[in-house]
């Protein structure tokens, strides 16, 4: 939780999140699935390895839900 200083009351920050995951029907799954929570963001999504590691560089997110055994 994040305060703000201004209105001294919290608010939730978004967890901006990128799914990396060879497998299209998992990464679709999961990102159904944290769309509907209000605290989350899919910013991204990854199919291969390499893919992932441009991602992170590029989008810098708050988590990696990161499928271990994937291409390249």
């Amino acid at each position: 939780m994040i305060w703000n200083d201004a209105e001294s009351t919290p608010h939730k920050a978004t967890v901006r999140i990128v799914i990396a995951d060879d497998h299209p029907v998992v990464r679709d799954a999961l990102k159904t699935l944290l769309q509907m929570e209000d605290d989350f963001e899919v910013v991204g999504e990854a199919g291969d390895g390499r893919e992932v590691v441009e991602k992170v560089r590029e989008l810098e997110p708050d988590v990696l839900l990161l499928d271990l055994r994937m291409p390249i």
